[in-house]
């Protein structure tokens, strides 16, 4: 198959006017003007037209079982009233609610442009069924909690190992995530770092995403310190430094290493993420929902760490009465783009796609348009003047033009 439109921006490469990509199975043959295109190459033909032509979003963290969630809990004054709302409303729900919000989720994601996600799956019951209800690419990273002895760390560990073992799918794959360091013990981080190494498995940790946490660990006080150690968390990892320097201490700062938020950074944090080539996802809609302090994305790009863009859950996106919100990496881009007006459009493009490919161990095969990479492709409508091509992407809202994804349309372009 040759795909055609007016504008294609690989993200990779400068964009290419009249351009075409040929595609032989679910891999892109090659790349370039649709002049030569079409000559090198035969199959069906589709043109489409006014559009901009660009790779897949990639979606580096979801929480796609909470997607029915939305607007149910209004911003908290403190972080861990929301743990507590959303604990008790994850209790009251059955496997039949998790797999309604799972499949809501990820049409959204379909129709509104990303073909990859890395998810967090609280529910591992769902898997694989889930995989095989969507076209999405899909990284489950199976979710692991516990602060007291009632579950060993290693007991958490095998569960979720052996989950993995028996999963098989062409498209989808999974990892692991000890959920926080807050809500495990470092042991488990210690061994899901090791175990990720030896099996190659991406692993995904929520780190240092509210200003309580920070305190937990730095100073070994506030709320989230009160809590939890009234519900029997060990509190002697507690008051040593900042999380990230926790983790470091846990062995468990690698490249396969997703860090979720990071929002809250100690002395030498920086460097730590740097020197061990972590990545970190951003969410921002879900920063200003609970109000977090600026996001240090500035700084993490000049000390060279990777970072990314997730959607979160809706869950944690504010909604206002009578409008409905949806998971959209796009508004997702648009909100960063309006907090830090310095950063280009390219550069948050690339937090969208490459930048995410990478962090989740698919670099070269998504988020870009090159020889070698999954056919995973969306086209957006574009009239405006090629030069402005990377604003207008920006701007753009809703359903997407057209998806394909592994090679096969998600969205006709029809």
């Amino acid at each position: 198959m040759i795909v055609r439109a007016r504008l294609l921006v690989p993200i990779s490469a400068p964009p290419i006017r009249d351009g075409a990509v040929a595609i032989s199975g679910n891999r892109i043959k090659a790349v370039g003007r649709w002049r030569d295109i079409a000559k090198w190459f035969s199959g069906k033909k589709v043109d489409l037209e006014e559009a901009v032509l660009m790779p897949g979003l990639v979606n580096a963290h979801c929480h796609l079982d909470y997607t029915n969630m939305a607007g149910q809990f209004p911003p908290p004054k403190v972080f861990i009233d929301w743990l507590k709302v959303i604990t008790s409303t994850k209790a009251g729900w059955a496997v039949s609610d998790y797999v309604e919000s799972w499949r809501c989720g990820a049409e959204m994601l379909v129709r509104t442009g990303t073909t990859t996600v890395g998810d967090i799956e609280a529910v591992p019951e769902l898997l694989p069924a889930v995989w095989n209800s969507t076209p999405l690419r899909v990284i489950s990273f199976l979710e692991m909690i516990g602060i007291t002895n009632r579950r060993s760390p290693e007991a958490l560990l095998q569960g979720a190992s052996q989950k993995i073992a028996q999963l098989r799918h062409i498209r989808c794959s999974a990892g692991l995530s000890p959920h926080a360091p807050y809500s495990t013990l470092p042991e488990l981080l210690q061994l899901s770092a090791r175990t990720a190494r030896r099996r190659q498995w991406p692993v995904c940790t929520h780190v240092a995403e509210s200003s309580l946490e920070y305190s937990m660990f730095r100073r070994g006080e506030g709320a989230m310190f009160d809590w939890l150690k009234r519900s029997g968390r060990d509190m002697c990892d507690c008051g040593h430094g900042s999380p990230v320097r926790h983790l470091e201490r846990c062995g468990a700062l690698h490249r396969r290493l997703l860090a979720a938020h990071v929002n809250y950074l100690g002395r030498g944090d920086l460097a730590r993420l740097k020197q061990r080539e972590v990545s970190v996802v951003h969410c921002p809609r879900s920063h200003s929902y609970f109000g977090h302090e600026q996001f240090p994305l500035r700084s993490m790009l000049r000390a060279g760490v990777n970072v990314c863009l997730g959607t979160d859950s809706l869950a944690s996106v504010l909604k206002a009465r009578r409008q409905s919100v949806e998971l959209n990496m796009f508004e997702e881009m648009r909100a960063l783009a309006e907090r830090v007006t310095s950063l280009s459009p390219q550069t948050i493009l690339r937090m969208a796609t490459v930048n995410g490919a990478r962090a989740l161990g698919l670099k070269g095969r998504v988020g870009e348009i090159s020889p070698g990479a999954f056919a995973d492709l969306i086209a957006v409508p574009f009239s405006a003047k090629p030069s402005r091509v990377y604003d207008s992407l920006l701007q753009h809202r809703g359903k997407v033009r057209a998806s394909l994804i592994d090679g096969r349309w998600a969205v006709s372009p029809e």
